[in-house]
């Protein structure tokens, strides 16, 4: 017999980020009971949530680093479920500023784990991980599971490496109830540093006469992708049926290449696009390919993805031409 959790609290670290925003929404359409918490540094980024649900999130301006303000508001709310997005998710920066966003990355994960412990709370916590800690694999045609060694290829990929293994940890050691999720490619129409999203956005600034050119960096990186529905989906679902202490690879059915991904894009414009490599984007080191095995996943919760890259293109695109022509 399958998990049915029910939550009456759930906490989304980096609410205000591209995942945070759609999971809260996700979630509040899910449940019309639970009382969803979230915290934020800058008021910029509220936009995303002002947009639906408003009146039922309960916000608050908080830097996670700041250790004794984070126990202060977990002793006081008490989140039955937190899910734990923030981070700096910015791989080509990472190697610009790899102090930065390792020492923010690994510190407010330590701080939120630590503060959990030392309350003793009950939590179940959703630590969202990412395929970047398997780095490069060594037989490229096998698909990846949850114990191939992790190999980071960025310095943002070393820092979910550390919040990975320092969540396996917590939970063994401290018998904290920890889920870890590890979510392939995906459609995101709110953050451009993942390549699909940045060629369309780039497409459409071209349609608006704003661009000349679509710049791109390695095309040649294969990855299996997943649509966002699918992706907010599992994430429900890992909270909501997955096993305490497991870690979950998530993907869809879909494999393309960089450069496939891009042509289906290009397919989708109203005008003609011309691309060209941008070295400032070219990372030192990259990931070659990512093909996850989801057995385990499926098997433990009887989820599965639904839609197909060409229709979930075709979503990331026109949200974009809806938000970006305001």
């Amino acid at each position: 017999m399958l998990i049915n959790r029910k939550f009456k609290k759930c906490f989304i670290t980096g609410i205000t980020g591209s995942a945070g925003s759609f999971l809260a929404d996700y979630i509040l359409d899910k449940d019309k009971n639970i009382k969803i918490f979230g915290t934020y540094r800058s008021k910029k980024k509220i936009k995303y949530l002002e947009k639906k649900n408003f009146e039922r999130k309960n916000l608050l301006n908080l830097d996670l680093l700041n250790f004794g303000k984070l126990k202060r508001y977990l002793k006081k709310n008490k989140p039955d479920l937190i899910y734990h997005f923030a981070s700096n998710a910015d791989v080509r920066k990472s190697f610009d500023h790899p102090k930065e966003i390792i020492l923010n990355n690994n510190n407010i994960t330590l701080n939120l784990l630590e503060a959990i412990r030392e309350l003793k709370l009950k939590t179940l916590i959703i630590i969202c991980s990412t395929p970047e800690v398997y780095g490069n694999v060594k037989n490229k045609n096998k698909k990846i599971s949850e114990n191939e060694i992790m190999k980071p290829q960025s310095p943002y990929a070393v820092s979910k490496c550390f919040q990975d293994l320092l969540a396996q940890t917590y939970s063994k050691s401290f018998n904290l109830n920890i889920i870890i999720t590890r979510m392939f490619s995906y459609t995101n129409s709110r953050r451009f540093t993942l390549f699909q999203s940045s060629f369309a956005k780039q497409i459409i600034d071209i349609e608006m006469n704003k661009k000349k050119y679509l710049e791109h960096g390695n095309l040649n990186s294969i990855r299996t992708f997943i649509d966002i529905d699918d992706a907010l989906e599992a994430y429900w679902v890992a909270a909501k049926k997955g096993k305490v202490g497991e870690i979950y690879n998530i993907g869809g059915n879909d494999t393309e290449s960089v450069k496939t991904v891009l042509k289906k894009l290009i397919k989708l414009s109203t005008k003609r696009i011309y691309y060209k490599v941008n070295k400032k984007l070219l990372r030192p080191t990259d990931v070659k390919k990512q093909i996850p095995n989801c057995k385990k996943f499926k098997d433990h919760t009887n989820w599965k993805p639904n839609v197909g890259i060409d229709l979930s293109l075709k979503k990331l695109i026109e949200d974009l031409r809806l938000e970006l022509k305001k």
